[in-house]
């Protein structure tokens, strides 16, 4: 599968509609998001199963700082809604593969506990209702 753009309009519901959804947050002008993008689109064609989407951060300003991007590329991992893994860098084709598989082998339900742990914790923080 190739990658695909998101863009505000389509976000919710690509990322929404897929269990698994590899994010290239990127602009024409940077020279490491050009070295990149090959390694993203060849990766891609060997998990047909995931998607695999760009967000031009130019024309998508509103989605890179919804998503506090300060330097670009950026890859995100959005695996069940939740964003697993974020993290500015060309990455090398090994690596990619590597973090596809750690993601992969993530037990969501796990994650999503501990999140609901952690926001239970926050809002039971000492001195929050004085």
């Amino acid at each position: 599968m190739s990658t695909i753009e998101l863009t505000k309009e389509n976000f919710d519901q690509v990322v929404s509609e897929n269990d698994f959804v590899l994010i290239d947050f990127w602009a024409s002008w940077c020279g490491p998001c050009l070295k990149f993008a090959p390694v993203f689109e060849t990766v891609s064609e060997r998990h047909p199963d995931l998607v695999f989407a760009k967000v031009n951060t130019e024309a998508e300003q509103e989605l890179a700082a919804a998503f506090e991007i300060q330097s670009i590329p950026t890859l995100m991992i959005v695996r069940d809604n939740v964003a697993v893994f974020a993290q500015p860098g060309a990455l090398p084709e090994p690596v990619l593969e590597d973090l596809i598989g750690q993601a992969r082998g993530l037990d969501m339900d796990a994650v999503k506990k501990s999140i609901e742990d952690a926001k239970a914790a926050g809002q039971q923080a000492p001195g929050g209702d004085d």
